[in-house]
């Protein structure tokens, strides 16, 4: 055989051992590992946990999808429903999520110090403090539903009809507050795959159960909109069943013991604490959206819809982001608790690059795309031409807000969620919502003039974000 043959031969070999590497790889990343993120490569440590949570959220996004495709069947004014109940459930979800990154940061922080036995307690606490937290939620949307929406300027249709969604949506918050919880503390621990298994269950029931009880397929009735939010409370109670018993029998990473069943007063105090700033995060975030879609509301139902559904389709695409976004909290919080700052650097820029270039994608497609991407769900003109100028719009403030993704990520993944959220409350509530209603209403450029104003907000964050994390205060955090 002659030297080049020879040469040949040992590319060829290459190729299929790295072909045969990543295939590993990806097979592990899905069905989960064991390995110790504060050793192994850091490349692979960013593939095994961004995989999986890419794929848990492209399952949620797509959910997302598929459950307001059903809903806009229904006409503007069901759409309309969901768009305005959700600016609600973003209330919870901003308490919810604000928690939850504490959990993962205080789990991993754990983990990455060898104390499993702490982990455990630290877990059992995070449940008993979600579960308290869904009560008052619950109480308001079962008895105040009607109230509420017409708070926000729903339409005659919503009042009569659409509240009862409201009612199952809020009434059983508790299983989207627990599974928030739960896979909060998976991958915290690192078992990312078993959080993306739960919630491929959940919302794979929610999606098979959607159009029976909406439609009233075979012997269910037809409950309409209340049917969409029925199949998400069963997919989710079942999920939430499923991540209980694989955290009381042992996952990859973390188990829960009998022992480990007792209240430990100065764990929540710490969980609380480390909370508040998450917590505050996410209201400041999400609440923005609540006088953003007010503001909208008053363009008409068509608007609303319209905002809603380019809302949904953000949602399905951006996931995958945000999926990659939450490996570098598990890292950073795993590699701080085991004394090792540079390295949880590093993984936020290696991701971040990454994030950079799947939004910039992401970017050309909202731009040559939105009128088809919005037709999907509605026929209706207005409704297609309203969304497609949000997704067009927001389309060139994606290459800044892939970093700002990562950025915000290492801040709250190594336990500093303070300073986020003063950063949202500048950009969101002093900047993002004056110039919605300046634009919007002062200056006459109605919804147009509305998403210009959160394209400034979202691109002038994220610049500032990125600046801010170059500055590495988040590395001396203790949790």
């Amino acid at each position: 055989m002659g030297e080049a043959e020879v040469e040949v031969t040992r590319d060829n070999q290459t190729v299929q051992s790295s072909a045969q590497s990543l295939w590993q790889q990806l097979r592990d990343a899905i069905r989960g590992t064991e390995a110790d993120y504060t050793q192994i490569g850091l490349g692979k440590a960013v593939f095994l946990l961004a995989v999986p949570m890419i794929l848990e959220l492209i399952m949620e996004s797509t959910f997302a999808v598929v459950d307001i495709y059903f809903v806009g069947t229904l006409g503007a004014s069901a759409v309309a429903t969901v768009g305005l109940t959700e600016t609600y459930m973003f209330l919870l979800y901003s308490i919810a999520m604000g928690m939850t990154m504490a959990i993962t940061a205080i789990i991993a922080r754990r983990i990455g110090e060898k104390e499993k036995e702490q982990a455990g307690i630290s877990a059992v606490q995070a449940i008993f403090i979600a579960s308290l937290l869904s009560l008052p939620f619950a109480f308001a949307g079962i008895f105040f539903a009607q109230d509420l929406l017409a708070l926000m300027g729903a339409d005659e249709w919503t009042l009569q009809y659409g509240y009862r969604y409201m009612q199952w949506m809020m009434g059983g918050n508790i299983v989207i507050v627990l599974l928030f919880t739960i896979n909060a503390i998976f991958r915290g621990a690192g078992d990312a795959a078993m959080a993306m298994r739960v919630l491929w269950l959940a919302n794979g029931l929610n999606m098979i159960l959607d159009p029976v009880l909406i439609y009233g397929w075979g012997p269910f009735p037809e409950l309409g909109i209340q049917g969409a939010a029925i199949a998400t409370n069963i997919g989710r109670g079942i999920a939430v069943l499923t991540q209980l018993w694989v955290l009381f029998n042992g996952g990859k990473h973390i188990r829960v013991l009998r022992s480990h069943l007792r209240i430990d007063k100065e764990i929540i105090a710490n969980i609380i604490r480390t909370s508040l700033g998450g917590i505050g995060q996410m209201i400041i975030a999400m609440t923005s959206w609540i006088f953003v879609m007010r503001i909208i509301a008053e363009f008409g139902s068509q608007a609303v819809a319209g905002a809603t559904i380019a809302l949904r389709i953000m949602m399905f695409t951006l996931m995958p982001a945000w999926g990659m976004s939450n490996a570098v909290a598990t890292l950073v919080g795993q590699n701080l608790g085991a004394q090792r700052p540079d390295r949880a650097e590093r993984s936020v820029w290696i991701t971040g690059f990454w994030n950079m270039l799947f939004l910039i994608g992401v970017a050309v497609l909202y731009f040559l795309n939105g009128e088809n991407l919005v037709g999907i769900f509605s026929d209706d003109a207005e409704v297609i031409e309203i969304g497609a100028m949000w997704l067009t719009i927001v389309s060139y403030s994606y290459f800044v807000y892939g970093w700002w993704m990562v950025s915000v990520q290492a801040f709250n993944g190594s336990g500093d969620t303070a300073t986020p959220t003063k950063i949202n409350l500048v950009f969101f509530w002093l900047i993002q919502i004056p110039l919605a209603y300046l634009l919007g209403k002062e200056l006459g450029y109605g919804y147009a003039g509305v998403f210009w104003a959160i394209f400034v907000s979202e691109t002038a964050v994220g610049l500032f974000t990125l600046w801010l994390f170059t500055k590495g205060t988040w590395k001396a955090v203790k949790v």
